[in-house]
């Protein structure tokens, strides 16, 4: 009977602990399909195809800036100045092209080099990031932090306390970036697929992706492992910085202009989906359709209390806040254990 009794107990604790890794893999899945289940208990038009395809656009720029942030996070770093670069690079981006027009006029080759003027500025930025964090040998928080605000401030004088108008002879051309449809579906959402594909098979396929979460998990022993852990650490920065870039030039044509408050809070947001979505803050462990989760997850979540004025809106950056704060406690619980 002993022997029955204690094969019985290891079955029901080999059950228990599949069913909490289940739960732990596909938790923001779950999360999300609760959250849209009670979106649309609480609004009649909160699964109209209008406000999915609103709500999936306007989150799609957060997702952009959130792959990056996935990769940067998973390799045991932190970006807190993508709100700011945001700002940056499209009001830099809208100078070159608004100089460009005034040189050879208006036309969509203008839009594409100023897209790709906003990956270089991007990538650059990334690559100082990385750079100072790597060589310098200074943490992540006050690398970021710093340049948070030199970027925010530098809008804040190019746009000369105001904003930052794009030509209205290329307002436009540029409108598809943000408003254009394929098959029904907006650009953003499409660039953000494609970018979340290319993600994902990079940080799951890729020996990259591999190195990335070998020095995640300890730096000390990837070097050891013969890893480039300088090289990656500021690929990862890099990346980040490209897709800001993104999600900026993406951004641009939804309003034609940049203040020194646009991409407020987005570091905040981009964070927070990433921890959500089940990548370890500490690094080590990431996944990037978890990601996309936690920003949908975040979306819905706005647009519920839009939608229902239950709670204001104004609050929101009060549930990322609580969000972020609650699923550290949980993964460090978790790692306890």
């Amino acid at each position: 009977m002993s022997e029955i009794a204690a094969e019985r107990k290891h079955t029901a604790s080999f059950s228990f602990r599949a069913l909490g890794r289940a739960l732990e893999t596909g938790g923001p899945l779950i999360a999300l399909v609760l959250l849209m289940i009670v979106g649309s208990l609480m609004s009649d038009r909160f699964l109209t195809a209008d406000n999915l395809s609103n709500v999936l656009t306007r989150s799609a720029i957060i997702g952009i800036i959130a792959v990056g942030a996935t990769f940067v996070i998973t390799a045991g770093g932190l970006d807190l100045s993508v709100g700011s670069l945001s700002a940056l690079v499209a009001g830099l981006a809208i100078l070159f092209m608004n100089n460009l027009t005034a040189a050879f006029g208006t036309g969509w080759e203008i839009v594409a080099a100023g897209i790709l003027f906003s990956v270089f500025i991007g990538a650059a930025a990334g690559f100082l990031n990385g750079a100072m964090i790597v060589k310098g040998r200074v943490e992540a928080f006050i690398v970021t932090l710093g340049t948070m605000g030199i970027f925010r401030s530098l809008v804040t004088w190019l746009a000369d306390g105001g904003s930052i108008s794009l030509d209205f002879s290329l307002r436009d051309v540029a409108r598809p970036i943000y408003y254009g449809q394929l098959g029904g579906i907006t650009v953003p959402i499409l660039v953000l697929l494609a970018i979340v594909v290319v993600g994902e098979i990079v940080l799951r396929r890729v020996r990259f992706g591999r190195h990335v979460a070998a020095i995640g998990s300890n730096r000390h022993v990837a070097v050891y492992s013969a890893i480039p852990v300088d090289r990656v650490r500021i690929l990862t920065y890099v990346i980040q910085g490209v897709c800001v870039a993104i999600a900026s030039a993406i951004y641009v044509p939804r309003l034609g202009t940049v203040t020194p408050s646009t991409g407020l809070m987005w570091e905040l947001e981009a964070i927070a989906a990433v921890i959500i979505g089940g990548t370890a803050l500490g690094g080590g462990f990431g996944r990037i359709w978890g990601t996309i989760a936690g920003v949908l997850i975040l979306g819905f979540i706005s647009n519920i209390l839009n939608l229902t004025g239950i709670v204001s809106p104004y609050l929101n950056g009060a549930f990322q806040g609580a969000i972020i704060i609650i699923a550290v406690l949980v993964q460090r619980d978790r790692s306890r254990g």
